[in-house]
């Protein structure tokens, strides 16, 4: 770890007195988490590398749904403020710096219970405030239901095969079922919006030691449509090239039997995963054929293309999901789905 960071770090967490003893944890696409023990005391301290802090708004708005949700039974690690009473540190280079008690966790293995899934989902959407608008005021981000257009897709795709990658081919082929999919995609109704974690995929749904899931990664909190952030944790957390239908039709009656809201309805419900993974798909791919980004950013695009293409969802894998949940007897009486239509 770079050492000016950790001096940061420690200044501004009031991490203690005593040698800090620091090893790697997990790694994602912006950003390094650090295990930090000194003295008794384990915490997790997440190092953004790149661009500004989130604005004051954006973390309370994070903390007012992990409180809330934390509250209803959603285990997360929590966050602990800097000397000055602030979530986020800044860093001078750029890049920013949080920190959060430790729990060890490992990844689900083989994939993450169903049941258990769909019981941590309902709890979280019903317990989500509506949110119409961004923590700042802005409006939704378009990167849940907007995808770049067919054209750019073909230029990175021609980009994508001068530059010879090994994945080239596979872009190109994908592009026509991109284009359907676009077709899919509708925009969200506002009267649908509620505060959501926008982020719940296998590497933020973990286990700790006693097998209980743990949610982690909270920065993309905002409004997201109930419906399309569980067909979205239905799709990354049970389709890993071959689709695991019969886990999320088990996740899915486990959310309507714990309260869960929402319903899925059509191919429009999918809009927020369709549109999420295309957009990171085409800004991987553009990192990777960057010859100014660094290496290890290269090397870490190659291995998400990799991923995102032989994940990517079809028409046929949509219509198989609702045709599975269809099945899926109602809740009870007494309470009022929000469905896609």
């Amino acid at each position: 770890m770079d050492p000016e960071v950790l001096a940061r770090a420690r200044a501004a967490f009031d991490l203690g007195e005593g040698d800090l003893r620091v090893t790697p944890g997990p790694r994602g696409a912006v950003g390094q988490v650090w295990r930090i023990e000194v003295a008794d005391r384990v915490r997790a301290l997440k190092h953004v590398l790149t661009g500004p802090p989130p604005a004051p708004a954006t973390v309370e708005v994070e903390l007012v749904l992990a409180r809330a949700a934390a509250a209803a039974g959603v285990r997360l690690p929590v966050s602990r403020p800097g000397a000055d009473g602030q979530f986020v540190v800044g860093l001078p280079g750029g890049g920013w710096l949080r920190l959060y008690d430790w729990v060890d966790l490992r990844r689900c293995q083989p994939t993450v219970d169903p049941d258990a899934l769909g019981v941590l989902l309902a709890r979280l959407h019903t317990v989500a405030p509506a949110a119409r608008n961004e923590p700042d005021g802005e409006p939704p981000q378009g990167w849940y239901e907007s995808p770049p257009a067919a054209d750019r897709w073909d230029r990175l795709a021609a980009r994508a095969v001068g530059a010879g990658m090994s994945w080239a081919p596979r872009l190109s082929a994908a592009v026509a079922t991109i284009s359907t999919l676009r077709a899919a995609l509708e925009p969200t109704d506002p009267d649908r919006l509620r505060l959501c974690h926008r982020d719940l995929h296998p590497e933020n749904v973990l286990t700790d030691g006693t097998g209980e899931l743990v949610v982690v990664d909270w920065d993309d909190v905002g409004p997201a449509d109930p419906v399309r952030e569980l067909a979205t944790t239905l799709v990354l957390c049970f389709h890993d090239g071959t689709p695991d239908l019969e886990a999320m039709r088990r996740a899915y009656a486990a959310y309507g039997e714990a309260g869960g809201p929402a319903r899925l309805r059509s191919r429009a419900d999918f809009t927020m995963v369709l549109s999420g993974r295309l957009n990171f798909l085409h800004s991987q791919v553009k990192v990777a054929l960057d010859p100014t980004a660094a290496p290890r950013d290269r090397v870490w695009a190659e291995e998400e293309i990799d991923e995102a293409l032989r994940t990517l969802p079809t028409p046929d894998l949509l219509d198989a999901v609702l045709d599975a949940v269809g099945r899926t007897p109602p809740v009870g009486p007494g309470r009022v789905p929000l469905s896609g239509r």
